[in-house]
């Protein structure tokens, strides 16, 4: 089987750091926002789409690089899985009391669907920064987010903007 050479993990890409942390804070800032005027998609979940999608157009770059002059659209591979998560999330997410749940989930397999292509495609460096950042936003920011009890979405009676 003849298989894209990897980016080998030694390597580390200020570069790529630098675009996916810039992803990720911007994503956060967004989500604070929501995460103040008690929305159900706050910081974490706003966190988590920004930077998955970061990583997923430099891992689409990147691949698209490495396949230099082979006659192929890696674009396919994100759409069909882009295509895939949106439904799995839309089946994941729950309006019920007039509370919406489980988007952070949705959000969360998005992000691993990403880590998962990017592990395909050899992309060491991206797959260890995607991971540890994905895995900081989940546990970490859940220190500073509200409970969900606290949490209220607009329409409910509750906290409106």
């Amino acid at each position: 089987m003849d298989l894209n050479d990897p980016i080998l993990a030694h390597w580390f890409d200020y570069d790529l750091l630098s675009r996916l942390v810039a992803a990720a804070v911007l994503g956060l800032v967004l989500g604070l926002d929501r995460e103040l005027r008690g929305h159900a998609a706050g910081m974490r979940t706003h966190g988590l789409v920004c930077f998955a999608a970061a990583a997923m157009t430099v891992s689409a770059i990147s691949l698209y690089s490495q396949l230099d002059g082979a006659r192929m659209d890696p674009l396919r591979i994100y759409e069909a899985t882009g295509a895939f998560i949106g439904i799995i999330g839309a089946g994941l997410i729950v309006f019920s009391g007039g509370r919406v749940h489980n988007l952070t989930t949705a959000a969360h397999l998005w992000l691993a669907a990403v880590i998962g292509i990017a592990c395909g495609a050899g992309q060491w460096p991206l797959v260890v920064i995607a991971s540890i950042v994905g895995l900081i936003m989940l546990t970490v920011l859940r220190l500073v987010e509200p409970k969900d009890s606290d949490r209220h979405i607009e329409g409910s009676g509750h906290a409106k903007d």
